[in-house]
């Protein structure tokens, strides 16, 4: 009697994982299809297109002399076109980027461009905890805006030496401690603004708050990878608002633009969609919108945009929403992980 009993507890076990397999499949195929209906019909030029038709155009005719940004990523893509445009309008304009080489010739082209001789070089990886700690420290600058926009899909696990995946090391954890850092530097400005520059993929994912790195990933897959990133990069988000009510955040999706580190991290995506993307100022636009609108800063803290309109941050049905106490553990993790890089004997 006892195995019969512990035959049809494994049997029903069996059933149940089964059946919790075949649902997690499908919802993915759900998600993904509805993701990219949506895609096709938001996230392309002709998405781009149809949404500036309601655009205010009053809302960058804005003078930004006196006013202070830092972009990470900003040496190519839509990074250097929101720091072109910035400079264009009289803006300081910091650009930190991983290559200097890039990130020179990338400044030389906007002053050359814009006239404006307040655009300058900080190179910074910021996959690099410690060094990024130093930047900050080192960073004398008072600052009204920062834009991370810096990010990677890289396609194979790879661990640096403190144990840290190289995808969330560089799109959640030094997004979060560039962020939380620079705080300080905020306190001069009378709007200060952060944007994180997201993705839409983000929608296909639900939070791991347990397993941010995706270490029990069986295969890894750098896109799912890439795309837990940046749902975590928008409930970041959410929570910084919370607590710092006097920065304004947001979040933002640039839509699908052609820029070299798509070309080069989704070449089948590109090949297939080329003739679809958006070009790297469609892409940009609502990064400086967020900047320096004032209907921007209207707008509550935290929300997520997409061409200049705040959007949801899940699809319909898709079981996608985390609950706070997953929120609550995934931000205490980034908090470790802030104590642990920011102690003295650390630096």
């Amino acid at each position: 009697m006892l195995c019969n009993k512990r035959s049809l507890l494994l049997l029903s076990l069996g059933v149940a994982a089964i059946s919790w397999i075949y649902a997690e499949e499908t919802m993915s195929i759900y998600r993904g299809t509805v993701w990219f209906i949506k895609g096709m019909r938001e996230y392309t030029k002709s998405g781009y297109e149809a949404a500036a038709k309601k655009f205010n155009e009053e809302d960058l005719k804005v003078d930004c002399t006196g006013k202070s940004y830092l972009i990470t990523g900003s040496n190519s893509g839509i990074g250097k076109h929101a720091a072109l445009e910035l400079a264009r309008r009289g803006g300081t304009v910091h650009l930190v980027c991983r290559n200097k080489t890039a990130a020179q010739e990338a400044c030389d082209e906007i002053k050359s461009e814009t006239g404006n001789n307040n655009v300058h070089v900080h190179v910074l990886d910021i996959s690099k905890p410690r060094d990024v700690i130093r930047f900050v420290q080192s960073f004398t600058h008072e600052l009204d805006v920062l834009v991370n926009n810096a990010g990677c899909m890289v396609h194979s696990r790879e661990l640096d030496e403190n144990g840290l995946e190289k995808n969330f090391a560089t799109n959640v954890v030094g997004t979060y401690l560039l962020t939380k850092a620079l705080l300080t530097k905020f306190e001069g400005s009378s709007d200060p603004r952060v944007i994180t520059v997201s993705s839409g993929g983000m929608l296909n994912q639900k939070l791991d708050a347990e397993d941010p790195q995706c270490d029990k990933m069986k295969t890894f897959d750098g896109r799912q990878v890439y795309s837990q990133n940046k749902r975590g990069q928008i409930v970041m988000t959410e929570q910084l608002a919370k607590a710092h009510p006097n920065v304004h955040f947001s979040s933002m999706h640039p839509g699908w633009a052609d820029t070299p580190a798509v070309r080069t991290a989704m070449p089948d995506f590109y090949n297939k969609m080329k003739d679809r993307l958006r070009t790297t100022d469609q892409g940009a636009d609502t990064i400086v919108w967020l900047a320096i609108a004032a209907a921007a800063k209207k707008q509550p803290s935290g929300l997520f945009f997409q061409d200049r309109t705040p959007v949801s941050t899940h699809l319909p049905l898709a079981w996608t929403k985390s609950t706070p106490q997953e929120e609550t553990v995934f931000m205490q993790k980034l908090e470790d992980l802030w104590h642990k890089f920011n102690r003295v004997d650390c630096q």
